[in-house]
């Protein structure tokens, strides 16, 4: 696997970010996701806020809520939100058509629902999120704690390997009390059937397929904005 420099990666990710911030109009409401490549859109915006830009947000997760709040960005109760103008968010993997996984900072139920609601889904990347395949990634999957076995068991049926995930030997527990699975597929042949398949499970509240829900992936590849829709 080719060593991925940081620097570089940061740069890209800073420039698909800048890129991001300027389809926000005054006046819009804005859906914030979660990870690093989102604080970078995050802190751009609380910059044109300073400057008299007028928005107001909804946040993916608690860290979000709180550094947009710490730059100046009104949050709004997502749970009373009926549409959202524009979103943006960051991406495990990606591929030209537009398929999706999420959730590697464990904030995939939120952004799903932010990303479904937007008018226009934005998702901001660096160029090593490119795949042909979805899949070298793990599919993050939040499970509902009193149905964590039979969800396991589940993905072990549909041909997965999960693991709970862990932080500094710690179970990881999501912003809504939940569990994490992440669940290996291998490379997926059919993202779409493999949604369809997880969205059956009773006790799985959502899953890092994100189909059919983004309207632009703007990934910064050196000095260039490629922009797939």
């Amino acid at each position: 696997m080719a060593t991925i420099d940081k620097t570089q990666q940061d740069a890209e990710k800073l420039a698909a970010a800048l890129a991001a911030v300027k389809f926000v109009k005054d006046g819009d409401i804005v859906g914030l996701g979660t990870g690093s490549t989102t604080t970078f859109a995050i802190k751009e915006l609380g910059k044109r806020v300073k400057d008299g830009l007028k928005i107001k947000a909804a946040a993916s997760s608690i860290r979000t809520a709180e550094l947009a709040k710490s730059l100046g960005i009104e949050i709004l109760d997502l749970g009373r939100l009926s549409k959202i103008d524009i979103s943006i968010d960051g991406a495990d993997e990606f591929t030209e058509s537009l398929d999706l996984i999420k959730g590697g900072g464990g904030a995939l139920f939120r952004e799903k629902i932010i990303a479904s609601l937007s008018k226009n889904a934005i998702i901001i990347t660096d160029a090593s999120k490119k795949v042909k395949k979805l899949g070298a990634f793990t599919v993050p999957i939040e499970v509902i704690p009193l149905a964590y076995q039979y969800v396991f068991d589940q993905i072990n049926e549909l041909g997965g390997k999960g693991i709970l995930r862990s932080v500094a030997n710690r179970t990881f527990i999501t912003d809504n009390g939940n569990l994490i699975i992440d669940a290996d597929f291998g490379l997926i042949d059919d993202p779409a059937k493999l949604s369809a398949n997880l969205n059956q499970i009773n006790g799985l509240l959502a899953h890092g397929l994100f189909i059919n829900i983004t309207s632009k992936v703007i990934m910064s590849e050196g000095t260039d904005i490629i922009i797939f829709e």
